[in-house]
């Protein structure tokens, strides 16, 4: 079945893409929110996804490049595109897109961080996903393995810009309209809500279900929230939440090995047997490296 992405630049919509991406997509899933179930009509289609480039692009090497004096670096880490407008979308009433497509290494690397953005990719309903090959499903089926106590830190990191947009940010435009109609964004503050709702999810259950907290969201979006009850909302829920933090059963920090495994079995299924290509550590060599690591911070 042909992705999203390639049956875009089928249409000519999209144009300055690198022409492996029309089939080396892999994933493809509804963000934005279409994701968290409170969209309506008139919502664009934000669409996050990864591709597996060619395998130079993924291992320099094969380039012939030469550290230290080469360039040797990654060509290709995303393609981001917004207002791509299909006209003949929605029997014809039109469709407006933002895609982002990401190497599937970097993709991983956002995954490894807890990106909350990247997180909720892999965990969208699916009657969200637009696209999904094999070793996308097998990425999905593993998608707890990501999740550790960091997200705490990344997910209350980006709640905190969404405030701080609220407080700071001179709005233009519609953004302008809906401010002077609300007194504040309340695209702004329904992120705050769902950031800290989802990260306690995480937290508590180990798992994301995206479209738990609609209705709350949906009230927000009416601007039945005054900002009073937002900031009040925000402090108690941060302080609830550095408690649920401290009894948090996920580990301190991702298992970085397993997530190279898995990242490892992604690319022999792509390239076939990368033997030669990559050194596979063995446990041993793993353990040997970490003690050397807590050696060197002791120094």
């Amino acid at each position: 079945m042909a992705s999203h992405f390639q049956k875009l630049v089928e249409k000519q919509l999209i144009t300055d893409a690198p022409s492996f991406l029309k089939n080396t997509t892999q994933y493809e899933v509804i963000m934005g929110s279409m994701a968290y179930g409170v969209s309506n009509d008139s919502s664009d289609m934000d669409v996050y996804g990864f591709a597996i480039p060619p395998k130079h692009e993924v291992f320099p090497h094969f380039r012939g490049e030469i550290p230290d004096f080469d360039p040797f670096e990654v060509k290709f880490k995303q393609y981001q595109k917004h207002h791509i407008v299909d006209q003949q979308a929605m029997g014809g009433r039109g469709r407006t897109y933002d895609i982002t497509i990401y190497s599937i290494a970097r993709y991983f690397r956002l995954l490894a961080d807890n990106n909350p953005n990247i997180i909720d990719s892999l965990f969208v309903p699916r009657n969200c996903i637009l696209h999904s090959t094999p070793i996308a499903d097998m990425i999905r089926e593993q998608r707890k393995l990501f999740l550790h106590k960091g997200c705490w830190a990344k997910f209350k990191g980006y709640a905190y810009g969404q405030i701080h947009k609220i407080r700071t940010k001179s709005p233009i435009g519609k953004r302008k309209e809906v401010v002077d109609e609300h007194g504040y964004d309340i695209k702004f503050a329904y992120h705050v809500v769902r950031l800290l709702g989802e990260v306690e999810q995480l937290m508590l259950e180990h798992d994301l279900e995206l479209t738990r907290n609609a209705e709350q969201l949906k009230a927000i979006r009416r601007g039945e929230w005054s900002i009073e009850q937002l900031e009040s909302y925000f402090t108690n829920k941060e302080r609830e939440l550095e408690k649920v933090y401290l009894n948090c059963g996920l580990p301190d920090k991702p298992d970085e090995t397993a997530v190279r495994e898995l990242l490892m079995k992604c690319l022999e299924q792509q390239y076939g047997s990368l033997e030669g290509v990559v050194v596979k550590q063995n446990q041993a060599s793993v353990a040997l490296s970490k003690i050397k690591k807590i050696i060197d911070d002791l120094e």
